[in-house]
């Protein structure tokens, strides 16, 4: 990616104005506060029965306010079949027992509140679960739920029933089902026990706001909204060109090019009408309240993703989720690379708006999988020293590693449902793997040896309670950074992304006489580094505020910057400000 002179000039200038101009309000909870993403089945069981539940992540309260995490965000925890782990709802208002109850979920709530945690839950618009009341009375054709659902004709061939279109699901095969009942075809982009909903029908979106209302009432504090891309399609229910990607079955859903399925228009127009919605309910409230939180999930090209963000008469979503060092980046990149990236979602960022970082979530292997461990305090470095709210998958703080599932094990339907020889590049499961708390039986994740998924086998020798037990651990650096963020200069300073060579990238975020700079070696090779040549600096000698794991500069060190020393994959933050530090 390829970047010019000019565009810089205008980054820098973005990013200048933007600081000037935001310098008088204050950040909004949601901007200054770390987001932990938890999976529930895979966090905490507390009854043993092999799958994380409410009463878990409650236990675990203390630790995630040790973090120093502002708000945690829960996947589905709703009344589901678990055709796809709880995304295919049969009840919007009610708990799955699986996790527990609405009492679990209500003391879940209180704990977090008083420890000065904000609740985020998954709220998933796309589509039901088939057995939701909705769709069963709308498969009976009976009002006002007939047109509840994307319900199309058969087209036939030479006589014989064929879908209306070519469209794909994302769990692999045809995303159209036939229902004998309404003698119809029924859309569901995902698994066929998850119907689309039907957003061109009003009464749809006055169904899901007051899906929003009941849990807004029940003192939720935001959403991230799920797949947010496919919620309209085109209604003219056109064939999809091939995508030509080598490869693939005709069946996966990288086949085709979603030109008529993704990204839709009236998409965003449901966005707004949801942010809308939080923005009316947060202004009526007779309670003293915060911002009602809404991120949403779309990967999609940054162009399309950044329409998420509202328009000149629209709010969007707070933020759309930013995938960038999730799925454009790994082990293999560089750090001019590193730089093009991060600063193309700065430039393409509508004004006033607020940007986030992401490098892992229950979607996509893990970051200590995709950099390796050796450079996730690294990764770490990167995404708490770049503008924007910092969001968590659960055990990234200790540099969890993906699990293998063998074959037999696998229960993910994307992974099922591509065979033996795709699934590895399909299935969800490894990143979904149990926690790792402790050197105990399955992890302290269960006390039940068969957990749902596999516990890595490693457990016994990385976990937790052994880093915790560490000065010096991935933990440990982990907590340090997240400290970074109640720094003026972090939220509020200017910031200038330097690529001096294709091993070498420097983060530096300045605010008057403070400096903070992560200097970071993506290289192979052991790097001396003079930072002076890169960087103007008010003194000779810098203070380290934290370094990875495998770097030779210790905490509270003070660096001649002329000289900084990195192994391969190392990564530095310094300071001119040593009060600032400690």
């Amino acid at each position: 990616m390829n970047r010019t002179p000019a565009g810089v000039l205008a980054l820098l200038a973005l990013l200048t104005v933007a600081q000037h101009a935001s310098t008088e309000a204050p950040l909004d909870w949601w901007q200054t506060d770390v987001i932990y993403q938890i999976y529930p089945r895979s966090f905490k069981d507390s009854n043993g029965d092999g799958i994380g539940d409410l009463k878990g992540i409650t236990e675990k309260a203390d630790y995630l306010k040790s973090l120093g995490i502002g708000a945690i965000w829960i996947s589905p925890i709703f009344k589901s079949p678990m055709a796809d782990f709880g995304y295919d709802i049969a009840d919007f208002r009610a708990i799955e027992p699986i996790f527990g109850t609405m009492e679990d979920f209500k003391i879940l709530r209180d704990t977090f509140h008083e420890k000065g945690i904000k609740v985020i839950l998954d709220f998933v618009p796309n589509h039901s679960s088939d057995e939701h009341e909705w769709f069963q009375k709308s498969v009976q054709n009976i009002a006002p739920y007939s047109d509840y659902y994307v319900w199309v004709d058969a087209k036939y061939v030479n006589g014989t029933r064929t879908p209306p279109s070519n469209w794909l699901s994302y769990f692999e095969g045809s995303a159209w089902t036939w229902n004998e009942n309404r003698q119809k075809y029924y859309l569901h982009q995902y698994h066929p026990k998850q119907p689309d909903l039907n957003y061109r029908n009003p009464a749809v979106m006055k169904e899901m706001q007051e899906v929003l209302r009941f849990w807004l009432d029940l003192g939720v504090d935001g959403f991230r909204v799920d797949t947010v891309f496919t919620l309209v399609e085109d209604d003219r229910y056109l064939d999809e060109p091939r995508s030509f990607i080598p490869g693939l079955e005709p069946t996966n859903i990288g086949y085709l090019d979603h030109i008529y399925t993704k990204d839709q228009p009236g998409t965003y127009d449901v966005i707004y009408q949801f942010r809308a919605f939080l923005d009316e309910y947060q202004k009526n409230s007779t309670k003293p309240t915060t911002t009602k939180f809404m991120a949403t999930e779309a990967y999609s090209t940054l162009d399309d993703t950044m329409r998420y963000y509202g328009n000149a008469t629209n709010n969007g979503s707070h933020f759309p989720f930013n995938f960038l060092l999730t799925t454009e980046v790994d082990r293999q990149s560089e750090a001019d690379f590193f730089k093009s990236l991060i600063d193309s979602w700065y430039e393409k960022m509508p004004a006033g708006r607020w940007a986030n970082w992401v490098i892992g979530n229950h979607d996509k292997p893990r970051a200590a999988s995709r950099f390796g461990r050796d450079m996730l305090d690294s990764i770490h470095m990167i995404q708490f020293l770049i503008p924007g709210t910092v969001v968590t998958y659960m055990g990234d703080e200790i540099a969890m590693k993906d699990a293998f599932i063998r074959w037999k094990e696998t229960v993910d339907p994307p992974g099922v449902n591509s065979g033996k020889r795709l699934y590895t590049s399909f299935s969800r499961d490894p990143e979904r793997s149990p926690f790792l708390w402790d050197d105990t039986l399955s992890a302290g994740f269960s006390s039940n040896r068969t957990t749902w998924l596999p516990i890595h086998p490693n457990y016994w020798d990385f976990n937790l309670a052994k880093q915790e037990k560490s000065p010096k651990s991935h933990l440990s650096i982990y907590k340090r950074l997240l400290k970074l963020k109640s720094f003026p200069v972090i939220q509020r300073g200017s910031v200038k992304l330097t690529a001096p060579n294709k091993n070498i990238l420097v983060i530096e975020r300045r605010q008057e006489k403070t400096v903070f700079v992560a200097v970071v070696n993506i290289g192979s090779f052991y790097e001396t580094f003079d930072l002076t040549k890169h960087v103007s600096l008010p003194e000779p000698k810098l203070v380290v505020y934290t370094s990875s794991m495998n770097c030779e500069h210790k905490e509270d060190e003070a660096v001649d910057a002329s000289a900084i020393k990195l192994r391969p994959k190392a990564g530095v933050v310094l300071s001119n400000q040593k009060n600032k530090v400690d």
